[in-house]
């Protein structure tokens, strides 16, 4: 059933972005370890496909979920990535969540971090868990939720 689920994701990423009118190449493989199934995109214009703060990209994620899920009667967790795209932002992500908890805990007050997705949000709580002189949460609703770094 494996090889049948990735060959069904690879399957519906080729249609929609046929669908969508971009020319790229597709490569599907599965993370047994996080249970997940990764879609690898790679373009000559990766910057259309990924979008502006990866927006068209997350919007094609939720996309190829909902049409895999159809497919196969089942959810399945599926991480799109167009060229390095996911890498680059995940290292940005790291520098700004050490950036502001230094400087929560160098001027002692909070510090806010808003516009970014629950995945983003995800990431910095997970670099910041340990770190000895700060703690994380996020607050507010939809929009307007925004990651808090706090000094201890």
């Amino acid at each position: 059933m494996k090889k049948n689920k990735l060959k069904i994701i690879q399957e519906e990423a080729e249609e929609l972005l046929k669908l969508l009118a971009f020319n790229a190449t597709v490569a599907t493989s599965e993370d047994e370890e996080n249970k997940t199934f990764k879609v690898q995109i790679e373009a000559k214009e990766p910057a259309v496909l990924i979008g502006y703060h990866g927006e068209t990209i997350s919007a094609v994620q939720l996309i190829l979920g909902i049409m895999v899920s159809r497919k196969l009667d089942d959810w399945v967790r599926i991480i799109v990535n167009v060229g390095d795209y996911r890498e680059k932002r995940e290292e940005a992500l790291r520098r700004m969540a050490l950036s502001a908890a230094q400087k929560a805990h160098f001027s002692n007050e909070v510090v806010s971090l808003t516009s970014l997705s629950a995945a983003e949000r995800r990431i910095i709580h997970l670099v910041l868990k340990e770190h000895p002189e700060v703690e994380t949460y996020s607050e507010g609703e939809g929009k307007e939720r925004r990651l808090v770094i706090k000094p201890r």
